[in-house]
């Protein structure tokens, strides 16, 4: 067998475990993962598995890994609404709808010092919620500092989650998924026309937003101009 054939052969094996392991926990949760399911699931014998993923946790993680990266993958997919405050609410709905019907990768998601918040998926996510709120910033209608926004949405998201996940399903009341997400917009957003909008700090936003794209400015220019702004923006 070849090197390239080798490596194909291991992708196939992976490709086969990670499908074998999310069946089981979406069936029976991470107590239905053990190492002779998952071989039997997948047709490999048991130290294939451990040497493509070292232990249990590492099979964990690469399953939590690969269904958030289909995830953020299907959502940049989406064609993007034009409006950048609705292209937001559709993707905090699409998140928190993902982390609802996949509990056991959101709890490996969203674990403190957990390597995949990390991972190149959870920074894509993270940066497709980033770019949403810069789309917000530059049409003037962000009311508060981009990144304390970004942390706002992403808390608003994950606190509902959690919440809901402690619940019996028929416990969760569906109406609180449009209130806090209504209630994190309204926290960032200001809804009127961005020439409606009085004051300083929601036009400083939209300026700020739009700097790194100001090439007539100097980079060392670019820079005190931020200072500034952000001093404003933080008044």
């Amino acid at each position: 067998m070849t090197m390239d054939e080798a490596t194909d052969t291991d992708t196939d094996t992976r490709r086969a475990v990670l499908d074998a392991a999310a069946e089981l926990i979406a069936s029976g949760g991470t107590a239905a993962l053990t190492t002779r399911a998952v071989a039997a699931k997948a047709a490999i014998q048991p130290p294939t598995l451990y040497r493509i993923f070292g232990d249990k946790r590492g099979l964990l993680d690469a399953v939590a890994q690969d269904r958030l990266a289909r995830f953020v993958a299907e959502k940049e997919a989406d064609q993007p609404h034009p409006d950048p405050v609705e292209e937001l609410r559709r993707g905090w709905s699409r998140y928190v709808a993902f982390g609802l019907e996949n509990p056991e990768v959101f709890a490996i998601m969203n674990e403190i010092g957990s390597p995949l918040a990390q991972s190149p998926a959870s920074l894509a996510g993270m940066a497709a919620l980033r770019r949403r709120v810069a789309q917000i910033a530059q049409a003037g209608r962000l009311r508060i500092a981009e990144e304390r926004a970004v942390a706002l949405v992403h808390a608003s998201a994950v606190g509902i989650v959690t919440t809901f996940l402690a619940l019996p399903p028929e416990e969760r009341d569906e109406k609180m998924l449009a209130l806090t997400r209504g209630a994190a917009i309204a926290a960032i957003v200001d809804e009127r026309a961005a020439s409606q909008v009085s004051g300083p700090v929601p036009h400083a936003i939209a300026l700020r937003a739009h700097l790194d794209n100001a090439e007539a400015l100097s980079p060392a220019e670019r820079a005190l101009l931020g200072e500034w702004l952000e001093r404003l923006i933080e008044s």
